[in-house]
Protein backbone atom coordinates (compact mmCIF):
# COMPACT_ATOMS: atom_id res chain seq x y z
CA UNK A 1 0.00 0.00 0.00
CA UNK A 2 1.95 3.52 -1.07
CA UNK A 3 1.16 6.77 0.84
CA UNK A 4 -1.26 8.28 -0.85
CA UNK A 5 -4.14 5.44 -0.56
CA UNK A 6 -3.89 6.46 3.64
CA UNK A 7 -2.40 9.53 4.41
CA UNK A 8 -5.05 11.77 3.01
CA UNK A 9 -7.08 10.12 5.99
CA UNK A 10 -4.82 10.73 8.51
CA UNK A 11 -5.12 13.76 11.03
CA UNK A 12 -1.96 14.99 10.56
CA UNK A 13 -2.94 16.86 7.46
CA UNK A 14 -4.72 19.71 9.79
CA UNK A 15 -2.89 22.88 10.91
CA UNK A 16 -2.48 21.65 14.49
CA UNK A 17 -0.78 18.42 13.57
CA UNK A 18 2.87 20.96 12.70
CA UNK A 19 4.40 19.32 16.08
CA UNK A 20 4.78 15.93 14.29
CA UNK A 21 7.99 17.06 12.46
CA UNK A 22 9.47 19.46 15.24
CA UNK A 23 12.17 19.06 17.44
CA UNK A 24 11.89 16.59 20.12
CA UNK A 25 10.10 18.56 23.35
CA UNK A 26 7.19 18.49 20.84
CA UNK A 27 7.01 14.42 20.49
CA UNK A 28 4.59 14.07 23.14
CA UNK A 29 1.94 16.59 21.35
CA UNK A 30 2.81 14.94 18.18
CA UNK A 31 2.27 11.65 19.83
CA UNK A 32 -1.56 12.80 21.37
CA UNK A 33 -2.35 13.89 17.59
CA UNK A 34 -1.22 10.41 16.61
CA UNK A 35 -3.90 9.30 19.29
CA UNK A 36 -6.68 10.28 17.27
CA UNK A 37 -5.66 9.23 13.63
CA UNK A 38 -7.52 6.56 12.35
CA UNK A 39 -5.30 5.39 9.63
CA UNK A 40 -2.26 5.31 12.84
CA UNK A 41 -1.28 1.58 12.23
CA UNK A 42 -0.45 2.28 8.42
CA UNK A 43 1.35 5.61 8.85
CA UNK A 44 3.44 3.28 11.75
CA UNK A 45 3.91 0.86 9.09
CA UNK A 46 5.09 3.13 6.16
CA UNK A 47 7.06 4.95 8.74
CA UNK A 48 8.74 1.55 9.31
CA UNK A 49 9.21 -0.47 6.08
CA UNK A 50 10.52 2.94 4.74
CA UNK A 51 13.01 3.39 7.58
CA UNK A 52 11.95 7.31 7.94
CA UNK A 53 13.97 8.81 10.58
CA UNK A 54 13.04 11.98 11.31
CA UNK A 55 9.40 12.96 12.93
CA UNK A 56 6.59 10.82 15.15
CA UNK A 57 5.22 8.89 12.71
CA UNK A 58 2.23 6.15 13.76
CA UNK A 59 2.78 7.52 17.22
CA UNK A 60 6.54 6.44 17.86
CA UNK A 61 9.22 8.76 17.87
CA UNK A 62 12.15 7.91 15.45
CA UNK A 63 14.08 6.31 18.42
CA UNK A 64 10.80 3.89 18.86
CA UNK A 65 10.92 2.95 15.79
CA UNK A 66 14.51 2.23 15.72
CA UNK A 67 14.21 -0.15 18.48
CA UNK A 68 11.46 -1.59 17.28
CA UNK A 69 13.80 -2.26 14.16
CA UNK A 70 16.48 -3.75 15.91
CA UNK A 71 13.80 -6.04 18.00
CA UNK A 72 12.82 -7.78 14.73
CA UNK A 73 15.24 -7.25 12.05
CA UNK A 74 13.87 -9.78 10.36
CA UNK A 75 10.69 -8.37 9.17
CA UNK A 76 9.97 -7.82 5.70
CA UNK A 77 6.56 -5.97 5.64
CA UNK A 78 5.57 -3.74 8.69
CA UNK A 79 2.42 -2.92 6.90
CA UNK A 80 1.25 -6.92 6.92
CA UNK A 81 1.91 -7.27 10.83
CA UNK A 82 0.34 -3.95 11.63
CA UNK A 83 -2.83 -3.47 9.83
CA UNK A 84 -3.70 -7.20 9.39
CA UNK A 85 -7.25 -7.97 11.97
CA UNK A 86 -6.50 -10.97 13.91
Amino acid sequence: MGIVDWSERGVCGLPEAEALFSEPGSQHEAKAVCNQCPVRAECLAYALDQRIEFGVWGGKTERERRAMLRRRPGILSWHRILTTIP
